[in-house]
């Protein structure tokens, strides 16, 4: 949903305004509500964070993240997934993560959700790629398919099974096939 007010709102104000569940994000000089996870979605996001943090967190290669806001280049958006390589995690003062990302991820990866179009999420997922993001994913439950966007812009679509996922290269730990992505939806 697509919020609009009288007078443009600038990034500055819209970082002062409550989140709001689901979270909206900040594009365009717009506030977008993104939808309300749906059952698809959420199982995926839910097993897709500790798969990643299964294998990349213990050997302090990277870290994922469910649903964290991230503001760089004049956007505050929230993907489903982020990655984050561990050096590039911003820290506080005492050392511990910090709540503002002002940056964006290395892999960043949106789950359509019933009824969403795509637009906004290409846009995001092509916004984060022209700051530095190594990887995108769109994965599409309903179809069965995830389109990867390098970061050089080039797109590829995966929907068989036996298809292996390509991740950047700091994640080639994480070996996971189409087919494995969307079996997590019948456990």
């Amino acid at each position: 949903m697509v919020q609009t007010s009288a007078k443009p709102i600038t990034l500055a104000e819209f970082l002062t305004l409550p989140e709001t569940k689901p979270a909206s994000e900040f594009m365009d000089g717009k506030i977008i509500q993104k939808p309300m996870p749906q059952g698809k979605h959420s199982t995926i996001q839910g097993d897709l964070v500790p798969a990643i943090n299964s294998i990349l967190k213990p050997q302090h290669i990277a870290r994922a993240y469910p649903e964290l806001r991230c503001t760089f280049g004049d956007r505050s958006i929230v993907p489903d997934v982020t990655v984050f390589t561990w050096e590039r995690i911003p820290r506080d003062p005492n050392g511990d993560v910090s709540n503002i990302f002002a940056l964006a991820p290395d892999w960043t990866i949106k789950i359509l959700s019933p009824d969403q179009g795509q637009t906004n999420v290409v846009r995001n997922i092509l916004h984060c790629l022209s700051h530095g993001t190594q990887m995108g994913w769109l994965i599409d439950p309903d179809e069965k398919l995830v389109f990867v966007y390098g970061g050089d812009r080039t797109i590829s679509a995966f929907e068989e099974p036996g298809d292996r996922l390509p991740v950047p290269t700091f994640a080639e730990p994480v070996l996971l096939t189409v087919g494995q992505l969307f079996s997590w939806l019948e456990e």
